[in-house]
């Protein structure tokens, strides 16, 4: 089966809820993008949960859904593991395009993504995910010094946003942007760039946009990740 039959195939369901499809369509594009690398094992069904923000009987619906599909494979207590692609004809993976893309690349593809989709969560983001979304916000402030750690929990806090949108195409063009984040260019300014100060900086940032987005400020979270888009394109001119 080719990868667009395997796309087609998990979007035909017509008995599959819109959570559900957004779930499989989260791990699918996780899938592609190789963040789940082949034979890797997926996260539990509960912190899949935790992660994205719905119940663990729809997080294993939706691993039903993959595995019978083929993307992926399920061990009786041991959990659920990636199968080899079989791509019919080989295409540029999202792994390929984050690694081709440029620092000024990904702030342009920011720009027009984070506005309108920071603007769809404060709309569409269900109070479950506002709360978890407070959770990842905590994990971000309890970090003080370790870069690598507070990368993690920002990625985690951008992809709880991209989710409660409610949009899987959203959500899946914001997994490649994580990809691209984390390319070498941006290893090498982590050790440069995210100093403690730096660090406490983003936290302040981050606990604004979770308040403006927990009172379903629109115009307020909108205006505050412009700010914090132009103020990141600033640094990366200095540093550049």
């Amino acid at each position: 089966m080719t990868m667009a039959q395997i796309t087609a195939a998990l979007t035909v369901s017509s008995q599959m809820s819109a959570t559900v499809q957004t779930v499989v369509d989260t791990i699918f594009g996780r899938i592609r993008s190789g963040e789940y690398a082949v034979d890797e094992r997926l996260p539990s069904e509960r912190t899949l949960s935790s992660d994205l923000g719905v119940a663990r009987n729809t997080v294993r619906e939706a691993l039903e859904v993959l595995e019978s599909n083929g993307l992926i494979r399920r061990r009786a207590g041991s959990g659920s593991f990636v199968n080899p692609q079989t791509n019919g004809a080989p295409a540029v993976s999202n792994s390929e395009i984050a690694a081709s893309s440029s620092p000024l690349d990904l702030q342009v593809i920011r720009g027009i993504l984070e506005p309108d989709m920071v603007r769809l969560a404060v709309v569409n983001m269900p109070p479950r995910d506002i709360e978890a979304l407070g959770k990842i916000l905590s994990d971000i402030e309890a970090v003080h010094t370790d870069a690598g750690a507070f990368v993690r929990h920002e990625e985690a806090f951008y992809r709880k946003i991209a989710t409660g949108t409610g949009n899987p195409l959203i959500a899946g063009c914001y997994d490649l942007v994580i990809d691209a984040c984390r390319q070498s260019f941006r290893s090498a300014q982590l050790r440069r760039h995210l100093t403690p100060a730096r660090i406490e900086a983003y936290q302040k940032r981050y606990n604004s946009l979770f308040n403006a987005i927990a009172a379903r400020d629109t115009d307020a979270a909108v205006e505050f990740i412009k700010l914090h888009l132009i103020e990141e394109q600033r640094q990366l001119l200095q540093e550049g």
